[in-house]
C-alpha cells in the first residue's frame, strides 16, 4: 500500500467522532419539562380558595397541595444525579416526563383533598429531574456554543416563575382550577413528541457501575424536605413556631452533615466537588442572592396590587407577565456583552442596575398605576438577565460533561432552598401589617431589604475572577470540531 494511501487511512481512522447537534425543536422538547415544573410551583396558589371550596377543605389542608410538592421536589432532588449517571441524563428526563403528565392528570381528577395531596406528592418527585437535566442538556456540548445559553432556554425559565399567577387566574377564571393540571397534559404531549428529535447521544451516557450513597441520599433528602417545610411552616405558623425552627435547625444540621460526608466519599449523591473551585463557589452563592432579589417580587408583589391596591389576579399576573420577557432579553443581551467585557464587570453592572431598580419600589403606594408598578419590575428583570446565565456558566465552567448533572442539581437545591427561605423571610415581614398602612409600610421595608441584598451581591461580585469562562463541554465541542476540520483538510490535500 501507498505511503500516502496509507497515511489517509489512518487519518480517516483517527478522526473523532462527530456528535449530533440539537436543532430548534429538539431544544423546544426540552424546555417544556422546566416550563411546567416551575410553572406548577406557582400557579396553585392562586387556586387555594376554589380548591378549599369545592373539596370542602380547610385552607390549611389545601396548603399542603403546595407544600407536597415543594417537598417530595426536594427529596428527588437528592437522586437526581445518581439516576442520571446510571441510566443516562435523557433517558431520565424522558421517564420523568412522561411520569410528571400522568401525575398532572390525577391531580385534576382528584377526587378528594387526600387524593390531591397524595397526587401532588408525585408530581413534585417526578418532576424534580426535569429542571436540572434539561439545563445538563443544553449546557453540554451538544446544546450549547461557545459557553452560551439558548436565549430560548433563558426565556423559558424566566418566564415560568412569572407565568404562573397570570396563567393560574386565566384557567381558573374560565374552566376551574382542575384545568391549572389539565392543561399540562396536551402540552406534555407536545413536548414528548419534540423530544423525539432528540438524539439518543446526547448528554452524559448509562453508566452500570455508579454506585448509590444511600446514607448521603437519607441525609440529603431529609435535610432538604426539613428546611423547605420549616420555610413553609415560618411564613404560615411564624417563625418562633416550634415547627418552623425546629425543621429548619434540623434540616440544617442534616445538611450541613451531608456536606462533611460528601467531601470524603468517592461517589456522594450530589458531587460537590464544584464548591471547590472558589469562583464556583462563589458564583453559586451570587445565584441564591439574585434569585431571592429576581423572585421574591413574584411572589411579594402579588399582596401589594390585591391586598393594598384591590388589583384583582389576572390584572396582576398581566402586570408580572412583561418581567419575564424581558429578562430572557436581557440575557441575549447579556450574553453578546460578555463577547466584550469581562464576567467580573456584567455581574457587578447587573447587581448594580438592580439594585438603583429596586429603589423604585420604595415609591409604590395605593395610588401607583399598574404600568409604573410594571416597568419598575421590566426595569429589575434587565438586570437579573445580565446577571444569572454568565454566573451559571462560570459556576459550571470547571466541570466536565459527565459533572454537569451534579453541577446543575446543586444549582437547582441551592437556588430552591436559598429561595423558599429568603422568599419566606420577606413574606413574614410583610404579613405583619395589621392594616392598609402597616402592609405598605412592611412593603417598603421589604423593598428596603431587596435594595440591600442586591447592594450586598454588587459587592461580592467584585472577588469575581477576570475573563469570560467558558464550560469544558462546549470546549471540548470545539476541540472535537477543529480535530474534525483538520481532519477533512488532510484528506482533502
Amino acid at each position: 500500500m501507498p505511503a500516502e494511501n496509507r497515511g489517509r487511512q489512518q487519518t480517516h481512522q483517527a478522526r473523532p467522532q462527530v456528535r449530533s447537534v440539537l436543532g430548534a425543536a429538539a431544544r423546544y422538547g426540552l424546555l417544556v419539562g422546566p416550563l411546567l415544573s416551575m410553572i406548577d410551583s406557582s400557579i396553585v396558589n392562586v387556586a387555594v380558595p376554589d380548591i378549599a371550596k369545592e373539596l370542602t377543605a380547610t385552607l390549611d389542608q389545601v396548603q399542603w397541595v403546595v407544600s407536597a410538592y415543594l417537598l417530595s421536589l426536594g427529596v428527588a432532588l437528592a437522586a437526581t444525579s445518581f439516576l442520571a449517571k446510571r441510566y443516562g441524563t435523557l433517558r431520565v428526563y424522558t421517564v420523568s416526563m412522561i411520569a410528571f403528565v400522568l401525575a398532572s392528570v390525577g391531580c385534576a381528577i382528584a377526587p378528594n383533598i387526600s387524593m390531591l395531596i397524595t397526587a401532588r406528592s408525585i408530581q413534585g418527585l417526578v418532576g424534580a429531574p426535569l429542571v436540572p437535566l434539561a439545563l445538563s442538556i443544553l449546557l453540554g456540548k451538544d446544546g450549547m456554543t461557545a459557553g452560551k445559553v439558548p436565549i430560548s432556554a433563558a426565556l423559558t425559565l424566566f418566564l415560568a416563575p412569572a407565568l404562573g399567577p397570570t396563567l393560574g387566574g386565566l384557567l381558573i377564571g374560565t374552566g376551574g382550577w382542575r384545568w391549572i393540571f389539565l392543561i399540562n397534559l396536551p402540552v406534555g404531549i407536545v413536548g414528548l413528541l419534540l423530544l423525539r428529535r432528540v438524539p439518543s447521544t446526547v448528554g452524559a451516557q448509562p453508566e452500570p457501575g455508579t454506585v448509590f450513597d444511600p446514607f448521603g441520599f437519607a441525609l440529603l433528602a431529609v435535610g432538604l424536605a426539613s428546611v423547605l417545610f420549616g420555610a413553609t411552616e415560618g411564613t404560615n405558623a411564624g417563625w418562633d413556631s416550634p415547627k418552623s425552627y425546629i425543621s429548619l435547625t434540623v434540616g440544617s444540621v442534616l445538611l450541613i452533615g451531608y456536606v462533611l460526608w460528601a467531601l470524603r466519599r468517592p461517589h456522594p449523591a450530589v458531587n460537590l466537588a464544584m464548591v471547590g473551585h472558589r469562583q464556583s463557589a462563589l458564583a453559586l452563592g451570587l445565584q441564591v442572592v439574585c434569585s431571592v432579589v429576581a423572585f421574591g417580587t413574584v411572589f411579594l408583589m402579588p399582596v401589594f396590587t390585591e391586598s393594598i391596591q384591590g388589583h384583582t389576579a389576572l390584572q396582576t399576573g398581566i402586570a408580572l407577565l412583561p418581567q419575564g420577557i424581558i429578562m430572557g432579553i436581557g440575557t441575549y443581551a447579556g450574553q453578546r456583552l460578555s463577547t466584550r467585557i469581562s464576567l467580573r464587570t456584567l455581574v457587578i453592572t447587573g447587581f448594580a442596575i438592580l439594585a438603583v431598580a429596586s429603589v423604585f419600589l420604595l415609591g409604590l403606594d395605593r395610588s401607583t398605576p399598574l404600568w409604573a408598578t410594571a416597568a419598575i419590575l421590566s426595569g429589575r428583570a434587565v438586570a437579573v438577565g445580565f446577571v444569572t446565565t454568565p454566573l451559571l456558566v462560570a459556576m459550571l465552567a470547571p466541570l466536565p460533561e459527565s459533572e454537569l448533572a451534579d453541577g446543575n442539581t446543586l444549582f437547582n437545591i441551592a437556588q430552591r432552598v436559598g429561595g423558599s427561605v429568603g422568599v419566606s423571610i420577606l413574606g413574614s415581614l410583610l404579613a405583619g401589617g395589621s392594616s392598609l398602612k402597616e402592609t405598605l409600610d412592611s412593603f417598603h421595608l421589604v423593598g428596603a431589604i431587596l435594595v440591600g441584598l442586591a447592594a450586598l451581591g454588587t459587592l461580592l461580585a467584585l472577588f469575581l475572577t477576570r475573563g469570560q469562562p467558558q464550560l469544558q463541554g462546549a470546549a471540548a465541542a470545539a476541540d472535537q470540531s477543529n480535530e474534525h476540520g483538520a481532519a477533512a483538510a488532510v484528506q482533502l490535500d
